[in-house]
């Protein structure tokens, strides 16, 4: 069910009165629309997840459904059929060579240019783009329905450039947190904030008397998460550490991750999301190592939510969603302070890390967000034609 009826919100009543609201009821009394969404195409939206930003999508279109939208995704092959995605085509997946960089960049082109063919020829009411590439930018003010660009990544040419090329009422921006929006404020000055969000009854503290002794890292395989650099904090903490995560940079892999495997430090695989919501609640401390300005750290937020402590490096939004009771920061790729950081966070409250999940991270207050943008953008941008809702307030 979604958080609240849109017949009750002022968005909704004023845009319907002002005819530029194409939505449907729900036989529960709740307001629906067709809501498109972009996915990233460089993997599946699908179990076990390649990173955040696919765990991300599909649980959006898993809510915006079960809050009664009629939801559309676009995505690569392989995508959870439960969804009943469009799919374009196989999944891009990470370039290890220039030549399979142009190779990818021209498929990724080509799938992205017929998803807003699609779009154009049958719109949605809504658009919400989750992809980074530039083409679903670049003609936002060209497509029929309204776009939402939720922005999950720090600024990066082509992306930039085309953000910077739009005006702000043609291309509506939300960021993932604070630390996203403020890098982009120098070519975006109205970016607004709604942070991700995860499924708090999917995360639940294990309730068993095994002590809990070992540290948890998990994510892509790739240098800028910096599986190496938990390894290395984790010996010299004394502590053992489970990995677990795709491995989608094989030569970072070989080179970097497996020759540090070993003795306490083990690779679990690549996990389903219910075995990883087990082997959160099982570690005494997640472990978290952005070699990067990290966009939000979905990670994080489900550690939290299961109960168990952060250590971390101080970069991105990590330092906005951990506070003194939940986590223990330390400086960017300095790795005697981390492993200072994973020893004091395995001894923080689990309670005080679960109630800092639902006072920040709870998915339900992410949806509710998304609707209210959603509603937002129809009352400013009506839809060709004269659709409006068929109903009268």
């Amino acid at each position: 069910m979604s958080p609240w009826n849109f017949l009750d919100h002022p968005e909704f009543i004023a845009a319907s009165r002002a005819g530029s609201v194409a939505v449907s009821i729900h036989p529960e009394g709740q307001a629906c629309m067709r809501v498109g969404i972009i996915a990233h195409l460089k993997y599946p939206i699908s179990e076990p997840f390649a990173g955040g930003l696919e765990m991300h999508t599909h649980m959006l279109a898993r809510l915006l459904r079960q809050a009664g939208h009629d939801v559309r995704l676009y995505a690569a092959e392989g995508s959870d059929p439960a969804l009943s995605p469009e799919t374009m085509g196989p999944p891009t997946g990470e370039p290890q060579t220039q030549l399979a960089l142009e190779h990818i960049a021209l498929a990724e082109h080509r799938a992205y240019k017929r998803i807003l063919q699609k779009l154009r020829i049958d719109p949605p009411d809504v658009i919400h783009n989750n992809s980074l590439h530039y083409l679903p930018v670049d003609v936002a003010h060209l497509l029929p329905a309204p776009m939402l660009t939720v922005l999950h990544t720090p600024p990066f040419p082509e992306l930039r450039n085309a953000v910077a090329e739009q005006l702000p009422e043609a291309l509506p921006l939300l960021a993932v947190s604070a630390s996203v929006a403020q890098e982009w404020r120098p070519w975006r000055k109205d970016v607004e904030i709604v942070p991700n969000g995860v499924e708090l009854d999917r995360f639940r503290a294990m309730n068993h008397s095994v002590p809990r002794n070992h540290a948890l890292w998990y994510g892509r395989m790739v240098p800028e998460k910096g599986p190496h650099l938990a390894i290395d904090a984790a010996r010299m903490a004394g502590m053992p550490l489970r990995m677990a995560g795709a491995i989608c940079d094989t030569d970072y892999w070989h080179g970097e991750v497996a020759p540090r495997l070993g003795g306490a430090i083990s690779y679990i695989g690549h996990l389903d999301h219910a075995s990883l919501a087990e082997e959160l609640a099982a570690a005494a401390v997640a472990v978290c190592t952005p070699r990067w300005e990290e966009p939000f750290g979905l990670v994080v937020a489900e550690a939290l939510a299961s109960g168990t402590p952060v250590a971390g490096f101080a970069r991105g939004a990590l330092p906005q969603i951990l506070d003194a009771e939940c986590g223990v920061l330390a400086p960017a790729d300095d790795v005697p302070a981390l492993a200072r950081s994973i020893r004091a966070a395995a001894g923080l409250s689990r309670a005080a890390c679960r109630r800092r999940a639902e006072s920040i991270c709870d998915a339900g207050t992410m949806i509710a967000a998304y609707e209210a943008a959603y509603l937002a953008l129809l009352q400013r941008r009506p839809l060709p034609g004269g659709r409006v809702a068929s109903q009268s307030l």
